[in-house]
């Protein structure tokens, strides 16, 4: 839910503001072999192609197998049943253990190429010897975590996949995901994967049936040492689908550069106003704990009410990833009063 600097300066601001199966699948270590379920996207006599989300048809003499991509998208393809051999972006917390980005990745099994903005460890993308690279965008032709100034140099060693994740509702990017999946190979029949889109589509309408018995107001937000993001739910992803679904969410009328929030002094804080907040979880925004002592924050009539829940503002778009998500706003909503 944020975006890249060099892409569109605001969503970068934001995002550094606050200090991120396939049981069955017939593959090997990164997307290897084929399957019956594989996508249109997949070239016969070992060929392969995709035509990602820039419009661009990327092809390779053979299904790609070492696969080197953004960290929550590796676990989305995880999710599908593909397996990276190296990332790049939030992947490990200070204690060591996996960022929230990562999802069920096991990371000590890949090569960690950056761990935060601006990092990626060109020599050692080399050394993987990659096939693809895959990234998500939230601004055309902007792959995302890929550092602008060594862009050209990065994209020289491999053909790159970007899929958009933004200004279209989530459900689109986790059938582009599948869709990239099957074509590298993942038997999307599997039962894991299958399972985990019926979880999916029983959180969307639980959240659905909650957000209509209980009409309350939701504010997407995120918290910094100078400033409080109101995020924009006619650009976020998942905040889009959760309208769709009938969530009522506080629409921000002065946006950013960008459009994917609006930045608030703490002093103004209170501009609007929601009976629950959900509040960017990621590592690069200050959480409850740290907004204590911000005076507005604490008065927020929400935060009075104790009506403040974790949001992923960075979704991994898989069933899998996505169905937590539902679930735990739909719980939130369920249990949220009214605070006026």
């Amino acid at each position: 839910m944020s975006t890249p600097r060099t892409l569109a300066p605001s969503r970068r601001g934001f995002l550094t503001a606050g200090g991120a199966l396939g049981l069955g699948a017939l593959l090997t270590a990164c997307g290897g072999g084929s399957s019956s379920s594989a996508s249109d996207d997949s070239g016969g006599d070992g060929a392969w192609t995709f035509k990602d989300d820039r419009g661009k048809t990327v092809k390779a003499a053979r299904t790609p197998r070492r696969i080197v991509a953004f960290t929550g998208t590796a676990a989305a393809l995880h999710d599908f049943g593909v397996e990276c051999v190296g990332v790049f972006g939030p992947t490990t917390l200070k204690d060591g253990k996996p960022d929230p980005q990562a999802g069920d990745l096991d990371i000590d099994k890949l090569t960690v190429l950056g761990n935060a903005w601006g990092e990626f460890g060109i020599e050692k993308y080399a050394a993987l010897k990659p096939d693809l690279l895959v990234s998500n965008m939230f601004e055309p032709e902007a792959l995302w975590y890929v550092p602008e100034e060594s862009k050209k140099k990065i994209l020289g060693f491999a053909p790159s996949v970007g899929l958009t994740s933004a200004r279209v509702s989530m459900l689109e990017p986790i059938k582009r995901y599948a869709a990239l999946a099957g074509s590298l190979g993942a038997d999307l029949t599997a039962k894991k994967v299958t399972d985990a889109k019926a979880r999916f589509e029983k959180a969307a309408e639980t959240l659905r049936k909650a957000a209509r018995t209980n009409r309350i107001k939701v504010m997407a937000a995120s918290g910094s040492a100078d400033l409080f993001y109101v995020s924009n739910p006619a650009v976020n992803a998942d905040l889009m689908y959760f309208r769709e679904l009938g969530v009522d969410l506080v629409v921000p009328d002065k946006l950013d550069k960008g459009g994917y929030f609006e930045s608030l002094s703490w002093e103004n804080a209170d501009k609007y106003q929601a009976d629950l907040i959900i509040l960017d979880s990621r590592t690069s925004a200050l959480q409850p704990k740290d907004l204590a002592a911000k005076p507005t924050w604490e008065q927020l009539p929400a935060v009075k009410a104790g009506q403040v829940s974790p949001w992923l503002s960075e979704p991994r778009f898989s069933y899998a990833g996505c169905a937590p998500l539902l679930e735990d706003l739909a719980a939130a909503i369920e249990k949220a009063k009214k605070t006026s």
